[in-house]
């Protein structure tokens, strides 16, 4: 039983519970310790359902040490992963299947692939996801580029879309990285740009099959505002899990304001 159950009803209905397949949060893991990844699944477990180990951190962490923080993860039916980076340095190096097998070792659940920073062409990217698929991992793929430089096309965009979703991706990440600033839908500032928005779900058939990288809460009341309360959300950093968690459902002013707004004598 939760803390305030029976006192009143949630002020924007309708969110999602685990199990789900939409409503998606994933957070940013940058190298939390066992303890601290302990604390976080005890008090928001059931509001995570995917945790990215960002960047290379998790290459710093001894083999069972790291595979213990996994099974934690599995333990609160999380899913996850590290983050796309050693996908991309495997497949430069050749070595993407070792990089499988030892993912399967350390018991990860799911696999990130990107190719954010090193472009791999598309058939190897098809190649990449069906052979993660095939090995049992939950995939999710990630289109666009870190480097604000580099723009990708929305039509680029969407024929990536479709095809990872064909090769067997879950979900298809738009990058934002861990900043959300300066790429992706976000201008320098961090202000989400509706046009860039349009574009990319322009060309997309189901956009519940997209998670939005939002790492700030500006962009995740955007986003939840334009979407809906069961929008995926990524990088979303772990001490904000339970503040993201009231933005969806109304307990903050801004997502309340719009709640009482849309039903200001309350009816069920």
């Amino acid at each position: 039983m939760k803390s305030f159950d029976g006192v009143f009803e949630m002020p924007v209905p309708g969110r999602t519970t685990k199990p789900r397949q939409e409503g998606l949060t994933m957070i940013i893991d940058k190298g939390l310790g066992l303890h601290a990844t302990q604390d976080l699944l005890d008090s928001a477990g059931d509001v995570i359902d995917f945790i990215k180990l960002t960047f290379g951190t998790s290459a710093f962490l001894d083999l069972d040490y790291l595979a213990q923080k996994v099974e934690m993860a599995k333990d609160y039916d999380v899913w996850i992963c590290p983050g796309g980076t050693f996908l991309e340095v495997s497949v430069w190096q050749g070595t993407y299947a070792k990089y499988l097998k030892r993912c399967k070792e350390l018991g990860f659940n799911a696999i990130e692939f990107s190719d954010g920073t090193i472009e791999i062409d598309l058939k190897t990217r098809a190649d990449c996801i069906k052979r993660a698929v095939d090995m049992g991992f939950m995939v999710v793929s990630e289109v666009g580029k870190k480097d604000p430089d580099e723009k990708v096309a929305a039509t680029k965009m969407h024929e990536e879309i479709a095809a990872d979703l064909a090769n067997g991706s879950y979900k298809v990440i738009v990058e934002a990285r861990e900043a959300g600033k300066g790429v992706g839908i976000y201008d320098k500032d961090g202000k989400p740009k509706q046009d860039e928005v349009d574009a990319i779900i322009s060309g997309v058939d189901d956009i519940t099959k997209l998670e939005w990288e939002a790492p700030i809460k500006n962009q995740q009341q955007f986003l939840i505002l334009r979407f809906g309360v069961n929008v995926n959300l990524g990088n979303v950093p772990p001490e904000d899990i339970l503040a993201l968690e009231a933005l969806r459902n109304g307990l903050r002013g801004d997502t309340l304001k719009q709640a009482f707004s849309a039903n200001p004598k309350y009816k069920k």
